[in-house]
């Protein structure tokens, strides 16, 4: 995705340990322009799935989960990391590792918004070592829910999180692909 590659380029910003700093369009303040492109590709990629819907988790992967739920006119719904008074009944719970925060998170999601009959639709903000994307997977196999795809904004190829994806034989989209960070240098994959 042409946009995006040269968003990457022109704002991404290189942080030590091969951290990619995009919260001038993607985790902080959003370009909904931009977004709502990433939204229409994922949209049209994913388009033959039949999916029911969209899932993310809070709060980076939901600005292009929006995006591309309401170009295929389906639900978000967003595991949450912290849970509420509101959210506390039949839950379906998982950790993970977040990469950028090097925190472990108890991430979960209702019952009452993920059923088995559903085609899920996995979207996330970067994929780099597959922690998030490994957590929601195993959420939504836990609910009995097929996953019919995972699409991804930015992904660190040198990472390895796809392989994880490949493995499970489940389809997946990354509208960028970075193969290197060295040198404070984005280098793209092509």
């Amino acid at each position: 995705m042409q946009l995006l590659e040269d968003k990457i380029l022109s704002e991404g910003r290189v942080l030590p340990g091969s951290i990619l700093k995009v919260d001038s369009f993607l985790n902080h303040q959003i370009d909904v322009e931009l977004m709502a492109k990433v939204g229409e590709e994922f949209a049209r990629y994913f388009k033959d799935k039949n999916i029911t819907r969209v899932v993310t988790v809070e709060s980076s992967g939901i600005a292009p989960a929006v995006f591309t739920a309401l170009h295929m006119g389906v639900p978000v719904v967003f595991a949450r990391k912290k849970l509420s008074l509101t959210l506390n009944d039949g839950l379906v719970t998982t950790e993970v590792n977040s990469y950028t925060k090097g925190e472990k998170n108890t991430i979960a999601v209702s019952r009452d918004y993920i059923k088995p009959e559903d085609n899920i639709l996995i979207i996330d903000d970067f994929l780099a070592k597959g922690e998030v994307i490994r957590g929601l997977i195993d959420i939504t196999k836990q609910i009995g829910a097929n996953i019919a795809g995972v699409g991804i904004v930015i992904e660190k190829a040198f990472q390895n999180g796809r392989k994880y994806v490949e493995e499970e034989n489940i389809p997946i989209l990354s509208l960028v692909r970075i193969e290197s960070l060295e040198d404070n240098k984005i280098k793209l994959l092509k």
